[in-house]
């Protein structure tokens, strides 16, 4: 830390407080399902599905708040995003209609998600630091989101228990207001163009023709798959299995402690060894893990290695992710190129949150979209092992994959 710039370091520290902000309020979506379900006579299957578009829609429009910000800077599109969100929150503590919840949970939070989180502020940290350093600040950065996830879960569940699940609501819009001011104080510097640099256009083009891009964003589809269906369903997966609301709260806690050690230590690994062998070896051990917590006995202590395990895992695939791509094409358009290989990862999570309260609604049980998580871990394995993150030569264009 002691080599990075003073502009970087407070940009670094505004980004985590934001990302921390923003992915802690999410993290705790889950913990409303039964209680806004079971007053409001719904299925699963309705605030699954307004859960599922608000993936879809952070991710949809991912590309677009990155392409703006690598243009105009992170700070407005921070401030936005975090007017968005507030919104989206009281108008969620206030809907009593599906479409109103789908309205404000799915598209208003969605949108505000876009430009509150990884791509926009990673992109902004990626063109602020020195290459050597940039994989670590990523995971600087993504472990502060854990960090939040960590530290604001207790005090969501005190909320929903205190006040009941629309005034809990209506005390995270106002919590989520804090992101306006913390956006505009970002200021981050878009780099300069210069004569050699590429159009936007031209950088699409590039990167639409690379095999190892895809790749990327396949794996990155696993992990949205993966890691949404667990944050959102995992509370009633265990309530059903006769575990008490606590434990659920207590797990996904775990997760973000543990979060916090897994990003940090994936951006550091990052730049040092291969980030997509890294990667292979994340989704193997995810996939092993996973296994073990749906076939050994469950009970409370499983729950808490599993969320302890998982949280080393967690997020510690978006430094690397990010990571590859700054390294291959470069910070320019990072924030959009970025945004793309999100937009995977959230039509993942759309898949992995949809699929879960459709499938339980239809069978009563979440084994299918279990065995399913475990067939992808050995499938993102395979995808990564055969990406090269070596920079391309534009003078020479070669594919980055062997």
């Amino acid at each position: 830390m002691a080599l990075i710039h003073r502009h970087s370091l407070l940009l670094i520290i505004l980004g985590s407080l934001v990302i921390s902000t923003a992915m802690g309020l999410r993290h705790g979506f889950g913990l409303f399902m039964e209680p806004l379900s079971s007053e409001l006579g719904w299925g699963r299957g309705v605030f699954a599905f307004a859960l599922a578009l608000q993936n879809l829609v952070w991710g949809l429009s991912q590309p677009f708040t990155g392409a703006l910000a690598d243009r105009f800077g992170a700070a407005r599109i921070i401030v936005v995003g975090g007017l968005l969100y507030a919104l989206g929150l009281l108008f969620m503590s206030l809907s009593t209609s599906a479409i109103g919840m789908t309205v404000s949970a799915g598209l208003l939070i969605g949108l505000g998600l876009s430009g509150t989180t990884f791509s926009v502020i990673l992109g902004a940290v990626g063109r602020a630091v020195t290459p050597e350093k940039r994989s670590m600040a990523m995971g600087i950065v993504s472990a502060a989101g854990s960090f939040g996830q960590f530290a604001m879960l207790p005090g969501t569940l005190g909320l929903l228990e205190w006040l009941g699940w629309a005034a809990a609501l209506m005390a995270m819009a106002a919590i989520a207001t804090i992101i306006i001011p913390l956006g505009a104080m970002l200021r981050d510097k878009p780099t300069a163009k210069t004569t050699t640099d590429l159009s936007l256009k031209e950088a699409l083009n590039e990167a639409a023709g690379q095999k190892g891009f895809w790749l990327l964003c396949l794996g990155f589809f696993v992990c949205g798959f993966q890691v949404v269906f667990i944050a959102v369903h995992l509370p009633g997966y265990l309530f059903d299995n006769g575990l008490a609301v606590q434990v659920g709260t207590t797990v996904l806690a775990l997760v973000g402690l543990f979060n916090i050690v897994g990003t940090y230590t994936a951006g550091w690994m990052g730049g040092i060894w291969s980030k997509p062998k890294l990667l292979t070896w994340l989704y193997l051990i995810r996939g092993v893990v996973i296994t073990a917590f749906v076939y050994l006995p469950l009970s409370p202590m499983s729950a808490y290695v599993f969320g302890i395990a998982m949280g080393l895992l967690w997020l510690s695939t978006v430094p690397l992710t990010n990571g590859i791509v700054a390294s291959v094409f470069g910070v320019r358009h990072l924030s959009m190129l970025g945004g793309i290989v999100f937009l995977f990862h959230q039509l993942g999570s759309f898949m992995g949150v949809w699929l879960g309260g459709y499938l339980y609604d239809l069978t009563g049980h979440y084994d299918t979209v279990w065995q399913i998580a475990i067939v992808l871990s050995a499938v993102a394995a395979a995808l990564h092992w055969f990406i090269n993150e070596k920079p391309l030569e534009r003078s020479v264009l070669t594919e980055i994959t062997p």
